[in-house]
C-alpha cells in the first residue's frame, strides 16, 4: 500500500470512529436530557391523549397482539390455577404491579399497562420518569406509578415501584423507593420462583387477581430509545410503526387478560381485538 492509500485508509477509519462516537454521544445526550422530567406531573392534556389512544378501537383492532411473542417461549400471561383470588375494594379483581423506576423493561411495560387500564377506568395523576442511565436501553422515557392516582368501577389497581432510577454506590444498588407489603411480596416471590427459578422475583411482574401472572416485558424497551414522550405517543397512533405494534399489542393482551378474569363484564370486552385474542395465540 502506498503512502496515499495509507493516509486515505487512516482518514476513513478516523471518520468512521468519529461518526460512531458522535452518534453515541448524541444518543446519550438526547436520553440524558429527558432526566429533567423525572417525577414531573403529567399534564391533563397528555393524560387525555393517552386515554384517546387507549380507546381508539380501530387502532387496537388493526394491531391485535402486534409483535408480542407467542409460543412456548412467548411473553403471554401464565395461568396460575390459584384457589386464592386477589381482590380489592368491593370485591373487585385486583391488578397488582411491581416494578422499579430504573428498570427499562418496566419502562416499556408501563406504556402498555397504562393504555390497558384506561380501558377500564382512568388515571387522574401520573408522573414522567426515565429508566436508568446505565442499564439496557438507557433513559427510556416512561411514567412512574409512584404517587399515581387511578380510579375504576370495574377493577382495582395497586402498584409498587421498589426503587428509584438513581444508583447509589454506597449501597451498590439503586436507592429504595417503596416497600411491597408482605402479603403481596410473598405472592411475587412464589410466582417468580415457580416460573423463572429465581429466588428474587423478576420485574416487571403483573398479577391479574392471582388467576394469571405476567413476568417480564412483552416489548423491547429499545423501541423507545431516544424518542421523547410526544414522539412515542405520535408513533403509537400509527399502526404501521414498530412502537405501535409493540405497545398497543401488549396493551391488547393485558386488556384481554383482565377481561378473561372478570368474565368479560366490561364493555371493552366486547371489542373484536379482545374476542380475537384467543384465536391469535
Amino acid at each position: 500500500m502506498n503512502n496515499r492509500s495509507k493516509y486515505l485508509a487512516i482518514i476513513i477509519v478516523a471518520a468512521v470512529i468519529g461518526a460512531a462516537v458522535a452518534y453515541y454521544s448524541n444518543s446519550s445526550a438526547v436520553g440524558s436530557s429527558f432526566i429533567r422530567y423525572d417525577n414531573v406531573r403529567t399534564s391533563s392534556s397528555a393524560i387525555s391523549q393517552l386515554y384517546g389512544i387507549a380507546n381508539n378501537v380501530s387502532l387496537a383492532d388493526t394491531i391485535g397482539i402486534g409483535t408480542v411473542p407467542v409460543g412456548p417461549k412467548g411473553a403471554l400471561p401464565i395461568i396460575t390455577n390459584s384457589n386464592t383470588p386477589l381482590v380489592g375494594l368491593n370485591g373487585r379483581l385486583m391488578v397488582l404491579y411491581v416494578g422499579a423506576d430504573y428498570c427499562p423493561f418496566c419502562a416499556v411495560t408501563r406504556w402498555s399497562l397504562i393504555l390497558a387500564l384506561m380501558r377500564f377506568g382512568n388515571f387522574t395523576e401520573l408522573h414522567y420518569m426515565t429508566s436508568s442511565a446505565v442499564d439496557y436501553a438507557p433513559n427510556t422515557p416512561t411514567f412512574t406509578f409512584y404517587n399515581s392516582a387511578y380510579s375504576s368501577h370495574i377493577i382495582n389497581f395497586t402498584a409498587f415501584e421498589i426503587a428509584k432510577n438513581i444508583f447509589n454506590s454506597t449501597i451498590d444498588n439503586y436507592e429504595p423507593l417503596q416497600t411491597v407489603p408482605s402479603r403481596y411480596n410473598n405472592i411475587m416471590v412464589y410466582y417468580s420462583e415457580k416460573y423463572t427459578g429465581s429466588p428474587n422475583y423478576s420485574i416487571p411482574i403483573i398479577d391479574y387477581g392471582n388467576y394469571s401472572v405476567e413476568i417480564g416485558a412483552m416489548a423491547d424497551p429499545k423501541l423507545l430509545s431516544n424518542d421523547n414522550w410526544s414522539t412515542i405517543m405520535s408513533d403509537i397512533k400509527n399502526p404501521n410503526t414498530a412502537i405501535s405494534q409493540g405497545i398497543v399489542g401488549a396493551a391488547d393482551v393485558i386488556t384481554a387478560q383482565i377481561c378473561h378474569e372478570i368474565n368479560n363484564s366490561a364493555s371493552v370486552c366486547a371489542q373484536p381485538y379482545v374476542k380475537n385474542y384467543a384465536s391469535e395465540i
